[in-house]
């Protein structure tokens, strides 16, 4: 497990996905579990596996294809990462955060960022669209920050800030798209825990308490490194499943992946309407 990574190691890996595509991307996209079908819309596209990428962190959870596609998607250059890799697998944060790294050395200027996550707010349903106006980086709070160790100043600066993480324009324009195709979609603040294991009706009664309405696994440490080298960000979770804020029901990960075949059409429409805006 590597702790840090040399701009020279980054570089490493941006120069090995340079020599297997075609393209220079300048649109980067995250998509978590079950929403990996969104990069097959994807138009005369490279696929590179990841196991065929120095350091490069494979995942290892079901829904999670494992690869990146590369290619043209509304007329915009895209880096698509079909899967991620996560902090509770017993990767770094460096290493989790580094497929944000290698694109910013690929010259991506934005990042659209998907997970699944699972309701606190009581008002959403399985199958809901959330724009993340915020995050509460629980894992960062507790020191697991992806910028932990030597700055690379190359990116950024020891100390960024992080007062607009989700580019307020980019939310405008992507809910302006949603709202012609009539997609029902809300705002609101995603919160980041380690995992693996779901959340416990008391944590997500703590969790509530504090301002969060979703609740994931990832998305935050890829944010922080996105945002420290510059990447203009926009954060979308799909609902997998109701706040269990009383203990009634149990959450799987089954139902997280049956969530996605009802997201992956309404994210699709979403993110092909923005690239197309932009």
């Amino acid at each position: 497990m590597k702790e840090y990574f040399t701009l020279a190691e980054i570089d490493e890996v941006a120069q090995s996905i340079r020599n297997l595509t075609k393209y220079q991307p300048k649109v980067g996209l995250i998509l978590g579990s079950g929403l990996g079908d969104l990069a097959n819309s994807i138009e005369d596209p490279d696929f590179i596996s990841y196991n065929n990428i120095p350091y490069w962190p494979t995942s290892t959870v079901h829904g999670h294809s494992g690869r990146l596609v590369i290619g043209k998607l509304e007329g915009q250059t895209v880096i698509t990462m079909q899967g991620r890799a996560h902090y509770y697998e017993g990767y770094s944060m460096a290493e989790v955060t580094l497929p944000v790294r290698v694109m910013q050395r690929l010259g991506v200027e934005l990042l659209v960022v998907t997970n699944a996550a699972g309701a606190i707010n009581p008002e959403y349903v399985p199958g809901d669209v959330m724009f993340l106006s915020d995050h509460i980086a629980m894992i960062a709070m507790t020191g697991n920050n992806p910028l932990r160790g030597p700055n690379l100043d190359e990116f950024g600066p020891r100390f960024p800030d992080m007062s607009q993480a989700y580019d307020r324009i980019l939310i405008e324009k992507a809910k302006k798209v949603a709202d012609k195709n009539n997609i029902q979609t809300f705002s609101g603040v995603y919160v980041s825990l380690s995992g693996p294991s779901f959340e416990s009706p008391a944590d997500l009664r703590f969790l509530r308490a504090i301002g969060a309405d979703a609740v994931g696994m990832s998305t935050v440490p890829e944010v922080i490194i996105a945002r420290h080298g510059g990447l203009r960000v926009l954060g979308i979770s799909g609902i997998s499943n109701k706040a269990n804020l009383d203990g009634t029901t149990i959450t799987t990960h089954d139902e997280v992946l049956e969530a996605g075949k009802v997201l992956v059409p309404r994210l699709t429409t979403i993110v092909r309407g923005l690239l197309s805006e932009i």
